[in-house]
């Protein structure tokens, strides 16, 4: 199925109300240094197309109880590919034409585009921040756009009536966290806030000790202690 239960800790401890995920695409090709996924997606910055995904989609869609869907916690739901191919206007279509509430996560402004069908969903729409220090952000997230164009198009899908929501992630000690009141202060606008702190697994460790090695030596004690 393309349409799963969220519930990745399987935790009683977890809060959130019940809701489906749907990544649109296999992989994602903002190469965040930090990024989880590369764990247990191979070739995970290499965005691939998932084969019949509209036609089995619609059949799910037909089948699940009306819970939220979320885009997307793996794979971007706005990769570089999605100006060209559309795919994920394609799935809000479907969505509108299916009645379905849906949430939108992603680090792109390519979503500019959909703005009028995201205007007719009951859905909002959030953008990732991990700072808004420009050079940071490049080091960190090397093919992503700029945080300032990713607000800049939350801002304006806030004016025409869209619920709009931020999540500040990762936060990183001695690096972005320095910015983070400069970072809350960029996202006043918003209704709601999510924040997590770096979490490296042992493949974004190595990328990061690769490219941040000074940052490293400080962070290493708090995380090998």
């Amino acid at each position: 199925m393309y349409i799963r239960p969220f519930d990745p800790w399987k935790s009683k401890l977890c809060t959130c109300p019940f809701k489906y995920t749907l990544n649109i695409y296999t992989g994602c090709d903002h190469s965040c240094v930090y990024c989880y996924i590369t764990a247990y997606i191979p070739k995970a910055f290499n965005v691939r197309v998932k084969e019949n995904l509209l036609l089995n989609l619609e059949k799910e869609l037909r089948k699940i109880e009306r819970f939220i869907i979320s885009l997307s916690y793996s794979s971007d739901p706005y990769p570089t590919i999605e100006k060209q191919l559309g795919i994920t206007r394609k799935v809000l279509q479907l969505f509108r034409r299916y009645g379905v509430r849906c949430m939108i996560l992603t680090k792109s402004n390519i979503f500019e585009r959909d703005l009028d069908i995201l205007g007719e969903l009951k859905c909002a729409v959030g953008v990732t921040v991990t700072t808004m220090d420009e050079e940071k952000a490049k080091a960190l997230e090397p093919n992503a756009p700029s945080s300032k164009d990713r607000l800049r198009v939350l801002k304006k899908a806030r004016k025409t009536g869209i619920p709009v929501y931020a999540r500040i992630d990762p936060i990183i000690p001695f690096y972005t966290w320095e910015d983070f009141e400069e970072t809350v202060n960029a996202l006043s606008f918003v209704s709601h806030i999510t924040v997590s702190t770096l979490k490296l697994r042992a493949d974004s460790w190595k990328r990061m000790k690769a490219k941040f090695p000074e940052l490293m030596k400080k962070l290493e004690p708090l995380y090998r202690e």
